[in-house]
């Protein structure tokens, strides 16, 4: 037995892939396509991916958010995963990038779940603060940019109905946050999202060691 997590090497890796994700073919198809994409790095891997979607039915999610769409992988496993009624609102500022989500969201018969808003996703937040859709949400997931983590957390907890999940992704930067010389802005918006909700007494959180650090965020 040890008392910490255990390092995942790639052979691991490949094991925990093999024995547990489920990934629907649609969905590989699109991770394949995003290989070649000069951003993959932006899109989750399979286990998050399927952690979310299962995240979503744990939870009975109905009305979810997603800051940071990308090419539409996460949202179509988390679309998938929500009732034929669910509504998935998804925050991007990409035409280009979404352009491949709404497809692949078409193609998976999740179009009519999914509501795309483009432009900054503080924006978008905002809109929903202004009309008045506070505890409206079950369930919220960020992956954007990490400068505005801070702001996406409190805009979201709003949004979140008192037992609401945020899951926020990327909160262990690669391991960079531990290196004192590394002050890139975007590693010191992780830094001061991790330090802004450690005693947050409004949440109960829990950083897993998942893909690049995923923490989840318990609304009281």
């Amino acid at each position: 037995m040890t008392g910490r997590t255990i390092p995942v090497s790639d052979a691991l890796y490949d094991y925990l892939v093999d024995v547990s994700v489920r990934e629907p073919p649609l969905l590989a198809r699109l991770r394949e396509e995003n290989a070649a994409h000069p951003y993959s790095s932006m899109q989750v891997s399979p286990d998050e991916g399927q952690l979310l979607a299962f995240l979503v039915r744990l939870t009975g999610a109905r009305r979810v958010i997603e800051a940071g769409v990308f090419t539409g992988y996460s949202s179509l496993w988390m679309g998938l995963a929500l009732p034929e009624d669910g509504r998935l609102i998804a925050l991007d500022k990409s035409e280009e990038f979404t352009r491949t989500a709404r497809a692949y969201w078409q193609e998976a018969g999740i179009a009519h779940k999914v509501e795309l808003r483009l432009g900054p996703a503080l924006e978008s937040l905002d809109a929903m603060l202004a009309a008045g859709e506070q505890g409206q949400y079950d369930l919220a997931f960020v992956d954007a940019l990490k400068t505005e983590y801070v702001d996406y957390y409190e805009r979201l907890l709003p949004l979140l109905r008192p037992g609401g999940l945020m899951v926020v992704d990327n909160v262990l930067w690669e391991g960079r946050l531990i290196d004192a010389n590394d002050q890139d802005p975007l590693t010191n918006g992780i830094r001061a999202f991790n330090a802004h909700i450690t005693h947050d007494e409004r949440v109960d959180i829990s950083m897993l060691t998942v893909a690049d650090g995923l923490t989840l965020i318990l609304k009281r």
